[in-house]
């Protein structure tokens, strides 16, 4: 009697894993008399039973129960040999003693010498029944689990579906068999079912997880989203089967991320800059195309200057400027007024009170949008794109007001606006509306520091004998607070100019106060026209005491300063630097190199001396002095920022062009982006006044030559032509001359100086400061000075390094002559 054995598995032997053995029967062969003649393997691990045991004996032996050997003995439930079969359901006893349940089968069988018998074969009736039991659960799960499920031959025709794809696909099953997968049967794309199917079969790499959009022909809700894997159904041996689809759900999770993710994006990228017109466009580029296809957003007029809208909405108050708008460039719909355009005054009509109030309105078809406009169709060019066929606006509301609104249009996507959407955009819109509402109170505020700096400032340009100035302000970008930067020309006596630079540390109106504080400091101690590192040593006490006053003990109080004086009589700078960029001196011939100055340390840091540095400087040359911000940009190389000034100056700051210019393009060049500090830059191009039109004298300690000096005086001023300023100019020498060589020896220092005005100067060695006091009547001196100050414009005094100075300046007269000075 053949047998069917277990399948050998693969590779048996070798370590090497294959499928799991087919299961297979137990067989015997019994003849007409019930001995059992032949016994399997399978019947031997069945029931336990050798062959050389059961071989030969009377197969009722093997049954457990007394009534199944007497059913057996009466030839009840025996078959006629060779007449027919039987199958059913008996216990066996194990050769252990434990009964088996068994599904047998017996058939009549007739061996090749005409011998009647039986060959009967058993399976484990309880494997039987778990495999029906999984067969029905299986089938159950089929046709009852929620997730559509679609089977499909090779052909890619659809072979068996549950419930759940006929409810997805809208079609009963027995419509759908039979039918080919890329038929236009489906609201899902069938040409993406199509491709994935194919895929996968020529691959066998499932695709798993591919989200697809779906609409349903009919519910309220015909946006869904679908998450579909498809694989192939092999037999154990990877032998193909079929193709299985399953779809599901995940429109929810799909617009919880969609949400999430724009409000992520909103909250990242909207509002960092602090920039009005930036945020709009920030909103705009978030809204399309996650949300829609068009979208712009109108801003009031006050609050791109920084100040509070109206807070009434009636005809004509709504002055909304387009300010963000998404697609930007050739994606924006022609016809459609861009960013930057004023609509006219807007009729008032129910949509725009909605909004007004902080209302936020779903216009979900064309209907609704023409019931919108309330008849007032030629504004429609205005307001509604191309293909626009569903929108939503939404109010910027923050803090009580209506800043402008955001409008989203749909023109390519065919699906509407529902009233998720517009949540959606409510919610990204009020996020929105604060970073616009911060970005418009730092504007005014920002408006208003900016305002107290330049108030702060001195004039722009100014020209003197000793040189033409320019000076350039520009206030920190991009959010940062306003700094303490500042530049200043400080006209000196004998046609001197001072020529200062300054940046406070830290930012905000504290830093401009103290700023304003430095400055006037700086103008107060050069009217005493000391030495630039005298001058730093005071102004670094000033910060120390500024420091001590404090409120929070925890501030910083400190600053960086340069202070440099220019002689053009000699033709010399003197300057000295606390913590600052050294100058850089553009010459005639367009060479550009920074002057080798000894820095000295922040003003503010004490203990610690400043050194003065002299140099020459041609006429024409100009003197470029700066703060930090026009070097430390955003490689935060000062060495490099120093280089890119030189070329850039050596490119723009030729002969002849002219300072502001240079000015302009030297900013320019640094950039578009929105500087994080503020800059500074002061250009002064000097000057030289001509050796003619200066006149030195040198007289000995002794008063009977005071005569001399003045008959030099009197000499000079009559070659320039000045000879009625004669009697006064031979007075205040006179008088000056006197007091210095009674009070103070010699020798004496006497020189005049033509130009705008006449300078006279008288050097002594003392270092005794003279004082303008009022006589008595009955003292004999004492009135020199009160004379010299009534017949001058102005007087004064400064010390040296040795002896001091007395200086006067009078006017010249209406046409004093031709004056030569060089350029």
């Amino acid at each position: 009697m053949p047998m069917s054995g277990p399948a050998n598995a693969k590779g048996a032997g070798s370590g090497e894993e294959g499928p799991p053995p087919e299961p297979c029967s137990a067989t015997a062969c019994v003849d007409q008399a019930g001995t059992v003649q032949m016994w399997s393997a399978e019947a031997e691990t069945l029931l336990g039973y050798p062959a050389r045991e059961v071989c030969g004996t009377p197969a009722m032996e093997l049954l457990t129960t007394r009534r199944n050997r007497e059913a057996a003995l009466a030839g009840r439930d025996r078959p006629e040999a060779g007449r027919q079969s039987w199958d059913g359901v008996l216990a066996l006893r194990h050769r252990d003693g434990h009964d088996v349940s068994v599904a047998l089968r017996v058939r009549p069988l007739t061996d090749r010498e005409g011998r009647a018998g039986w060959s009967v074969s058993a399976e484990d009736a309880r494997r039987i029944e778990r495999e029906n039991s999984d067969r029905a659960t299986m089938r159950a799960l089929f046709e009852q689990y929620p997730v559509p499920i679609v089977i499909m031959d090779g052909e890619l025709r659809y072979r068996l579906l549950n419930r759940a794809a006929e409810r997805i696909l809208n079609r009963p099953g027995n419509q759908l068999i039979g039918r080919h997968a890329d038929e236009d049967i489906s609201h899902i794309d069938s040409e993406t079912i199509d491709r994935v199917l194919r895929q996968v079969r020529e691959t066998g790499e499932p695709v798993l997880g591919l989200s697809v959009r779906g609409s349903p022909p009919t519910g309220p809700d015909r946006d869904r989203m679908w998450s579909l894997s498809t694989f192939r159904l092999t037999d154990p041996a990877d032998r193909f089967l079929a193709m299985c689809q399953t779809y599901v759900d995940i429109t929810d999770g799909y617009r919880a991320e969609r949400r999430r993710e724009l409000l992520t994006r909103a909250g990242a990228g909207i509002g960092a800059t602090l920039d009005v017109a930036r945020t709009a466009q920030e909103l705009a580029d978030v809204l399309v195309p996650a949300l829609g296809d068009v979208a712009w957003v109108a801003l009031s007029e006050s609050v791109l200057e920084g100040d509070e809208p109206p807070k009434m909405f009636g005809p004509g108050r709504w002055n909304l400027r387009r300010i963000g708008v998404a697609p930007p460039g050739d994606g924006w719909p022609t016809g459609l007024p861009a960013a930057g355009a004023v609509p006219p005054a807007l009729p008032d009509v129910a949509l725009l009170r909605r909004i007004g109030q902080g209302e936020t309105v779903l216009l979900p078809d064309r209907d609704s949008v023409i019931a919108a406009a309330e008849g007032h169709t030629e504004l429609a060019h205005l307001f509604v794109p191309e293909h626009g066929h569903s929108a939503i606006a939404a109010p910027l509301f923050a803090r009580g007001l209506v800043l402008g609104t955001v409008v989203v249009w749909r023109t390519h996507r065919p699906d509407p606006f529902g009233q998720e959407d517009a949540d959606l955009l409510t919610e990204t819109a009020s996020r929105a509306a604060l970073g616009v509402d911060n970005a418009r109170r730092y504007t005014r505020e920002h408006r208003a520091a900016v305002a107290l700096q330049q108030r702060l400032l001195p004039a722009a340009t100014t020209d003197t004998p000793a040189a033409e100035t320019v000076g350039f302000y520009v206030p920190a970008g991009g959010g940062a607070e306003i700094g303490g930067d500042w530049y200043d020309v400080i006209a000196l006596p004998s046609f001197r100019i001072a020529l200062v630079a300054g940046d406070v540390t830290g930012h905000g109106l504290h830093a401009t106060a103290t700023m304003g504080r430095l400055r006037t400091a700086v103008d107060t101690l050069a009217d005493l026209e000391l030495d630039p590192d005298e001058l730093l040593t005071h102004l670094d006490g000033l910060v120390q005491q500024l420091q001590d006053e404090a409120p929070d003990p925890g501030d910083t109080v400190g600053a960086s300063c340069l202070y440099a004086v220019y002689d053009p009589v000699t033709c010399r700078c003197t300057l000295a630097g606390a913590g600052h960029p050294p100058p850089l001196v553009v010459r005639p011939d367009g060479t550009v190199g920074p002057v080798e100055l000894s820095p000295g340390p922040l003003l503010g840091v004490g203990g610690m001396p400043f050194e003065a540095t002299t140099f020459e400087v041609e006429p024409g040359s100009v003197i470029t002095v700066y703060t930090k911000g026009v070097i430390n940009r955003d490689d935060h190389d000062p060495d490099a920022g120093l280089r890119r000034l030189t070329d850039r100056l050596a490119r723009f700051a030729g002969p002849g062009r002219a300072l502001d210019g240079v000015g302009h393009e030297l900013l320019r060049s640094l950039g578009d982006a929105p500087a994080r500090d503020d800059m500074t830059l002061l250009l002064a191009r000097t000057r030289a006044i001509a050796p003619e039109n200066t006149a030195t004298w040198e007289f000995p300690a002794d008063e009977s030559v005071v005569a001399a000096a003045r008959q030099a005086v009197a000499g000079q001023l009559a070659a320039w032509g000045l000879e009625e300023m004669s009697f006064t100019t031979e007075l205040v020498v006179s008088e000056l001359v006197t007091n210095a060589i009674r009070y103070a020896g010699g020798p004496v220092g006497l020189r005049l100086i033509r130009e705008n005005v006449l300078v006279c100067e008288v050097d002594d060695p003392s270092n005794t400061q003279p004082r303008l006091r009022r006589a008595r009547w009955s003292d004999e001196g004492g009135r020199g000075l009160f004379l010299v100050a009534q017949l001058t414009t102005r007087w004064g005094s400064r010390y040296a390094r040795s002896g001091k100075t007395i200086w006067t300046e009078q006017p010249l007269p209406a046409d004093p002559g031709p004056l030569t000075s060089l350029p």
